[in-house]
């Protein structure tokens, strides 16, 4: 009788949804004043304070899409801030990526400072962004690109200088020029390095552009989670984390199904393979 419960690859998004459910819940009785003595906060109403109600922040996200409707505009400018951010960050380390992969030479002479800008933190050039791009979409756009590029970047190098020295040699046996060895060869070898990198791309395009709301902004959903921050509503700070998590899951789930479409040569994970 319970094998038929037993997590396996048919069943999978139901155990996914009992965690959500199981979380919610346990939120839900540690935020609601008088369902659990209060272990760590003096005062009942203290765990709501800080850690905001979850049937609160459900109404919230329903009167932002359903009633008020007033969170479009603010969505619509995180996400095309957050889609171009995503796109040219992947668009430029891919090209770069490739470009020292294959140039010894170059990549010799810009390692230092490829590493050097790597290593510095990259929030703090958002207020250099502002100046030199204004407070709009440029300015986020710049941002999300720097902590997109990185990521892509090291990933396509390595998967480049990975392919198997075999193959190479064997391709060039049989005639294959530059452009054949990049499109046959160092391209595929490349593919699940890039697949890899994106899905942790995603979230950082999101953390690109809501930090620049952060900084400076008058529309995008960080501007109406840094408005209730300043208000210390802490109901409508969760909803706008939540509703942005939301489609940070649907642009990876959209990677994904990309990733899934371009790499249908690979084998499945095993583990899920096992269920």
């Amino acid at each position: 009788m319970w094998s038929r419960f037993k997590p396996r690859a048919s069943n999978l998004l139901w155990w996914q949804l009992a965690v959500l459910l199981a979380v919610f819940a346990l939120w839900y009785l540690l935020t609601t004043p008088g369902l659990v003595p209060p272990f760590v906060f003096s005062d009942d109403q203290q765990a709501a304070f800080f850690f905001g109600e979850p049937l609160k922040i459900g109404a919230r996200i329903v009167d932002w899409f359903f009633v008020s409707r007033d969170i479009y505009g603010h969505l619509a400018v995180t996400l095309l801030e957050t889609v171009l951010a995503f796109g040219l960050g992947t668009a430029l380390g891919l090209a770069c990526g490739l470009w020292l992969a294959l140039s010894p030479l170059a990549a010799a002479i810009f390692d230092p400072y490829i590493k050097a800008l790597n290593s510095m933190p990259r929030v703090i050039l958002a207020p250099i962004f502002a100046v030199w791009f204004g407070l709009g979409v440029a300015s986020k756009v710049a941002l999300g690109i720097t902590l997109v590029f990185f990521i892509v970047f090291f990933n396509v190098y390595q998967g480049v200088r990975e392919v198997s020295p075999v193959i190479l040699a064997n391709a060039r046996m049989l005639g294959a020029d530059g452009r054949q060895l990049l499109r046959h060869v160092y391209l595929p070898s490349a593919t699940s390095w890039v697949f890899s990198s994106l899905h942790t791309s995603v979230g950082l395009a999101f953390v690109g552009a809501v930090v620049g709301e952060y900084l400076g902004s008058a529309q995008g959903v960080g501007y109406l989670i840094l408005q209730a921050e300043g208000t210390f509503d802490i109901n409508t700070v969760m909803a706008g984390i939540l509703v942005l998590t939301g489609f940070a899951l649907l642009l990876d789930a959209a990677v994904g199904r990309i990733e899934r479409r371009l790499m249908k040569w690979q084998p499945r994970n095993a583990e899920v393979e096992r269920l």
